[in-house]
This record gives structure tokens, C-alpha cells and sequence, in this order.
């Protein structure tokens, strides 16, 4: 298969991290944290030169202590995540960065904000190690780097507008306040982004399966031509009907992460039993590339879909748009 083209590829990274549910997890408990986290950062010069009455001396300090703690925390990662779980040690996390921004709202000597560095490099490292392991367990190679660019942007996003919304909250409330303000966000955010948990993809097979035949054609198509429209028609006994529309539902985003823009399921009218799942694709290039990309976690769940299939498998056809 020839490289993808730039703008296809980043489309299909997108696309991938959209219909990605263990990624999308993920992001969401960034957005709580980051978002959050971010006011310490960008208040801490304040902190040093208005509220502590220090100087870049100070602030330096400050800046070589976050990073003392972050090494320090980051030998106890091991443990505490076989303790504790992902989950509970990214709240632990963010607790220690609500903790931190407390104190640094408190601070009026240098020995505060020491502490509250240590504490937020701790926990800092915590955090960040937690979502970027999940990032990375939830993507196969093929679009692995993509989908860790999202979550890059994702997380460099809201540091930045993080940042430019809590300088204007120091501005209009104080920088104590919006210390406190930035911590009690953290904390609400844990129980609105719990649902979401993080690493539900570690120990899924994303190795290509490459169990799908090769289409068969009857002569000769360009690799551009397009759209395609991919059907399998399935015959089942109609008292699985539920059941198998259940199984069914899982193929979507499967079909939609791997490249279909669309993706519908019709039951013929005058047979009962006899439903057709259909999925559009850009281009030949597209559905070929979709090929290479099912898992073998996808290939379980194909099965799965597959069992309520009367006779063989399902009947597989492919049509091309057709041109003058």
C-alpha cells in the first residue's frame, strides 16, 4: 500500500480518535485535569514576586523544587499504581494539585510555596504519567503517533487556555482566590469525569488481524475511484433479532474508526431475518487501507456478530459510484 497523503492521514487520525471510545475516555479526564491544573503554573511567577514579595531567585526556586518532587514521585508511580489502579491514582493526582494550588493561595513565606512545589511535582507526575500511558495503550501502531498528537494538542490546549482563563480570574478576584478557585474545579471535576476511566485498553490485542479476504472484482480498480458502498447481508432466525441488533451496534465504530463516513442497518420488509448492514468508504485506496487496520479485538467482535448467521458467512459485496 502506497503512503497516505497529508491531509488524509491527519483526517484519519481524527477520525480514528473519534470513534476511539478508550482514547476519548482518556481526553475527557485530561480536559478535567489540565484545564484545572494549569492556574498554578501560570499564577506561580505572581506567586513569587506579589505575594511572597520574592524575586526570580524565588521563582527558580520554586520551578527546581516542582521538578525535585516530580523525580521524587516518580519512584513511587510503580507502586501506588499497583495499590491504587489508574483510575484511583490519577485522583490522587489531582487531589495533590488541588492540595498544592491551596497552599500556594495560602503562601506568604518562601517555606509554603516550597512545599506546595513538592506536592505539585508529585502529584504532576503523577497525573500527566497516568493519561499518557492510557493514551498510548489505546491506539495500534498504524495510528499510534496520530492519535498521541491529539492528545498532545488536547493537552497543550487547555494549559494554554487554562492559563489565559485564570490570569483573567487573578485579575478580577485576587490571585489567593483564584488559587482557591482553580482547586475546588479540580475537585469537582473528578466525580463529572469519573465515568470516563482511564487504561481500559491495556491488554487488547491491536495487532492486524488481516482476516478479511481480498475483494473480487471483475476487472481492474483505480485506487481513487470512489465512493464505495460495502454491504454483508445476514440471515438470521428472527427470534435473535434483538440480540443480534444488540451485537451488531458494536460494529459501528469500527467500521467508522477504520474509514467509513457512514454506516446504516436495514432489514428487508418482506423476509423476515434477512438484514443488510451497509457501510460507505471515500475510496477504493480507503477500503483497502481498511483491510490492513481491523484488530484482532476487532475480529472477536466481528465473530461475536457473525455467530447469528444461519449458513457460512455473510455475503460480502462491494459497489463503486459509477462514472461516464
Amino acid at each position: 500500500m502506497p503512503a497516505e497523503r497529508f491531509g488524509q492521514a491527519i483526517w484519519a487520525g481524527l477520525r480514528y480518535a473519534r470513534h476511539n471510545q478508550h482514547l476519548r475516555g482518556t481526553l475527557a479526564r485530561a480536559v478535567g485535569f489540565f484545564l484545572f491544573a494549569s492556574a498554578y503554573w501560570a499564577l506561580l511567577p505572581l506567586v513569587a514576586r506579589e505575594q511572597i514579595a520574592g524575586g526570580p531567585s524565588l521563582y527558580g526556586m520554586l520551578l527546581g523544587v516542582i521538578g525535585a518532587g516530580a523525580v521524587g514521585g516518580a519512584f513511587f508511580l510503580p507502586w501506588l499504581k499497583t495499590k491504587l489502579g489508574p483510575d484511583k491514582l490519577m485522583a490522587l493526582g489531582t487531589l495533590g494539585q488541588a492540595l498544592a494550588m491551596v497552599l500556594y493561595g495560602s503562601a506568604r513565606e518562601p517555606s509554603i510555596a516550597i512545599l506546595a512545589s513538592a506536592i505539585a511535582g508529585a502529584s504532576w507526575i503523577a497525573a500527566l504519567a497516568t493519561l499518557s500511558v492510557s493514551a498510548q495503550v489505546a491506539l495500534p501502531d498504524w495510528v499510534r503517533a496520530r492519535g498521541l498528537a491529539v492528545y498532545t494538542t488536547i493537552f497543550f490546549g487547555c494549559l494554554t487556555l487554562g492559563s489565559a482563563v485564570w490570569g483573567e480570574v487573578a485579575e478580577w478576584v485576587g490571585l489567593s482566590a483564584a488559587h482557591f478557585l482553580a482547586a475546588a474545579g479540580a475537585i469537582a471535576a473528578l466525580p463529572l469525569t469519573w465515568r470516563w476511566k482511564l487504561q481500559t485498553a491495556a491488554g487488547i490485542d491491536f495487532t492486524p488481524s488481516m482476516h478479511w479476504p481480498a475483494p473480487v472484482t471483475a476487472r481492474t480498480i483505480e485506487r481513487d475511484r470512489g465512493p464505495v458502498l460495502v454491504t454483508l447481508e445476514y440471515r438470521i432466525h428472527p427470534q435473535n433479532r434483538a440480540a443480534f441488533l444488540k451485537a451488531i451496534a458494536r460494529l459501528e465504530h469500527q467500521r467508522r474508526r477504520d474509514g467509513a463516513y457512514a454506516w446504516g442497518v436495514f432489514e428487508d420488509a418482506a423476509e423476515e431475518g434477512r438484514i443488510m448492514e451497509t457501510f460507505l468508504v471515500e475510496s477504493w485506496m480507503e477500503h483497502l487501507r481498511q483491510h490492513e487496520r481491523v484488530t484482532n479485538a476487532d475480529r472477536v467482535v466481528q465473530e461475536a456478530v457473525q455467530r447469528f448467521h444461519l449458513h457460512g458467512a455473510p455475503k460480502v459485496t462491494h459497489f463503486i459510484a459509477a462514472e461516464d
